[in-house]
């Protein structure tokens, strides 16, 4: 007797992919906002890096949950959707310290909130791209 393949069943929702993909522009744009600030030192683009970040946290931490409840939700567990949540935690964990570290003075700021700025985009991205795979008909039983 063999074992049918392990899939994951539930897609994420609009909401929940509105809310992954919207995460994905904020850490960019927070990105954005820090090579602006490292190559010009004008404070305001520090600012502006701040709050794209704490949008993002906020966007991404409700996608976590989201992601979570759809984990849970699963009948059957599979690699891919453990990954996607796994990227969405540490992109989460991340700029979590991304933004400890831009609550500083903004001399202070670089040049780690600029490498903490390239890290979180890249695993938001990451996560975005492995979580809204299965939106493309990935793995549908």
């Amino acid at each position: 007797m063999t074992t049918p393949e392990l899939t994951y069943r539930h897609r994420p929702g609009p909401l929940h992919a509105l809310l992954l993909a919207g995460a994905v522009p904020l850490f960019f744009g927070a990105l954005l906002s820090d090579v602006a600030y490292f190559k010009t030192f004008q404070v305001q683009w520090s600012n502006f890096a701040s709050w794209l970040i704490a949008g993002g946290l906020l966007l991404a931490g409700l996608a976590g949950l989201f992601a979570l409840v759809n984990l849970a939700r699963a009948r059957r567990k599979a690699g891919r959707p453990l990954v996607y949540v796994l990227l969405l935690l540490a992109a989460w964990l991340l700029g979590l310290v991304n933004a400890f570290e831009h609550a500083k003075d903004a001399w202070a700021v670089m040049p780690q909130g600029l490498v903490l700025s390239m890290l979180v985009t890249l695993l938001a991205l990451a996560a975005a791209w492995t979580g809204l795979g299965s939106l493309r008909g990935e793995g549908e039983a």
